[in-house]
């Protein structure tokens, strides 16, 4: 049996009873998928929720459309922050990535298109990671001069990577 559990501003959650299975799709197709601060807050809080729930025992998460997993940081939602209000959000972006990477069950990345940035870094954050032959993945705010801002630069040394 699946049910519809949860329909947040930015994300769908479904969770089917028989396979145990819970589905995290990020709902910004029109923007790629790009992470602003509320999608940011809803992914924490999804993934607090789901580590207390004995009734799933793993999850998958990705991007809706075919186009982007997560294309990365909303730009249009960073250019309004002051430097302290961007940084209070790469610190959620951290939380976010530690939750999900401290998740007690396997977490499936589903990359279906564009991964950059802040998407690459969500990508990390999971167990295992399974790509489209469309996906894209990088960090291109290196090439500004910037780090990743939620662990990046921790977790993509620690990565071992199997190519089928």
């Amino acid at each position: 049996m699946i049910e519809t559990e949860n329909i947040m501003k930015n994300l769908s959650i479904v969770k089917d009873s028989n396979t145990k299975v819970a589905k995290v799709t990020i709902e910004r197709q029109k923007v790629l998928n790009a992470l602003n601060e509320l999608t940011i807050i809803e992914l924490l809080s999804v993934f607090q929720e789901l580590s207390k729930d004995n009734d799933v025992r793993a999850v998958v998460l990705t991007g809706s459309g075919e186009k982007a997993f997560v294309a990365g940081a909303d730009i249009s939602e960073l250019a309004r922050l002051s430097p302290t209000e961007a940084r209070q959000i790469a610190q959620k972006g951290q939380l976010m990535c530690d939750s999900i990477a401290g998740l007690e069950k396997p977490v499936i990345a589903a990359i279906n298109g564009f991964a950059l940035g802040g998407g690459c870094e969500l990508a990390m954050a999971c167990t295992i990671r399974i790509a489209s032959n469309t996906a894209r993945i990088g960090q291109p705010e290196i090439n500004l001069g910037l780090i990743p801002g939620f662990g990046g630069t921790q977790r993509l040394p620690r990565l071992s990577l199997i190519h089928i």
